[in-house]
């Protein structure tokens, strides 16, 4: 069985250009650093959620894994660190986590 965590944050709208900015530099960062889990992107173009939501996801093959990503996400410094530059752009965030239905 697999899961999905899926992180979800909205951005100021007026700092999309400097917000996703900083995104570009995490999905360098999780290229280059052999522990971090390599999510996809995804903006809102129609739905639920307005134009300036961000959407992190990646599959994992058990909850455990999911739980050692979050972990990895709070514990290191280079991520922290980058974290708190974008930080000041987020007005909301959420975390998801799905697993697959089985009929």
């Amino acid at each position: 069985m697999s899961y999905k965590l899926r992180f979800v944050q909205t951005f100021k709208q007026e700092y999309a250009k400097e917000y996703l900015e900083i995104e570009k530099q995490f999905a360098e960062f999780e290229k280059q650093h052999a522990g971090a889990p390599e999510g996809r992107r995804y903006l809102s173009v129609a739905g639920r959620d307005a134009s300036n939501t961000l959407i992190w996801e990646c599959d994992f093959p058990t909850l455990e894994e999911v739980h050692k990503a979050q972990a990895f996400f709070l514990t290191d410094n280079t991520h922290d660190d980058l974290f708190q530059t974008q930080v000041k752009y987020i007005i909301g965030t959420y975390t998801e986590i799905y697993k697959p239905f089985d009929s």
